[in-house]
């Protein structure tokens, strides 16, 4: 069973001719490089020992995690939370909720 992105397919142990796996991998390695450095400057990077890259067999990149603790994945829905709440506070910071109302014509 497949979710339509592929996540829940299962992993390439088996190479099949034909799918970019290396594509998708080396994506999967670059997000994971990505995070990797936002959770050292967080310093979480220990409570994600098990963050790797890899490849699903339609080759379609995957970072795994691994296993963290309850804690450190609190802590990390809550810091999208606040980029979330932060960003969208930005793109509407100085600007009207809603269009000007046009004058009724008379």
């Amino acid at each position: 069973m497949t979710d339509r992105r592929g996540v829940v397919a299962k992993r390439a142990e088996n190479l099949s001719p034909g799918v970019p796996y290396v594509r998708g991998w080396n994506w999967a390695r670059q997000s994971a490089g990505a995070l990797a450095d936002q959770l050292v400057l967080l310093g979480l990077d220990s409570d994600f020992p098990g963050l790797v890259a890899d490849v699903n067999v339609f080759g379609d990149g995957l970072v795994q995690l691994g296993a963290v603790r309850p804690e450190a994945a609190e802590l990390v829905a809550s810091l999208i939370a606040a980029g979330l709440n932060a960003e969208s506070g930005e793109a509407t910071a100085g600007m009207p909720l809603l269009p000007p109302r046009e004058a009724p014509a008379a």
